[in-house]
């Protein structure tokens, strides 16, 4: 994958990436909202890295692209995970440090029919924390429907999530 935006691109992993993941990963934020995605050592994030390389040209995923700014600083990454019953989630995490400047939106909003069309599928699902509000503002400018709010599994426990669609 090779996408570019107006500010960003959106690539394949690298090895060279992982200290810039490793110090995007360690926001509150992160820990936060995405405890799993913490990376406390360059180490763990490169093991990370090599996994998600692996998966590109598999057909199961998950399916991982660090986004980029256009000077190639790593901000964050987007993804399409597989989840139960053969549906799809997308995620995304923007580096606090460049938050709140529409990058989430841009990235998301490049993704989603490049991802949709390589999976072959007509809907994907975007799952918050209910208490990630600017996570939620992203899927429904993105066009995501919002669909359920409740409590539900979330990063491997029961909380109050958001549930969203888009797609058919």
């Amino acid at each position: 994958m090779n996408l570019e935006t107006n500010r960003l691109i959106i690539t394949k992993f690298t090895p060279d990436m992982a200290q810039a993941v490793h110090q995007n990963s360690l926001d509150e934020d992160t820990r936060r909202f995405l405890p799993d995605e913490v990376f406390e050592t360059v180490e763990d994030a490169a093991g990370t890295i090599d996994f998600l390389m692996s998966q590109y040209e598999r057909v199961e995923g998950p399916f991982v692209y660090p986004v980029l700014l256009k000077d190639k600083t790593n901000i964050g990454y987007v993804q399409a995970v597989p989840a139960e019953g053969g549906i799809w989630e997308i995620g995304y995490h923007i580096a606090k440090q460049f938050t709140g400047k529409g990058y989430a939106t841009e990235a998301v909003t490049a993704f989603l029919t490049v991802i949709m069309k390589k999976l072959e599928i007509q809907k994907i699902y975007g799952i918050c924390d209910a208490e990630n509000v600017a996570s939620c503002k992203v899927l429904e400018k993105c066009g995501f429907k919002f669909e359920y709010e409740g409590n539900g599994m979330y990063q491997g426990k029961s909380t109050q999530i958001k549930k969203y669609m888009y797609g058919e």
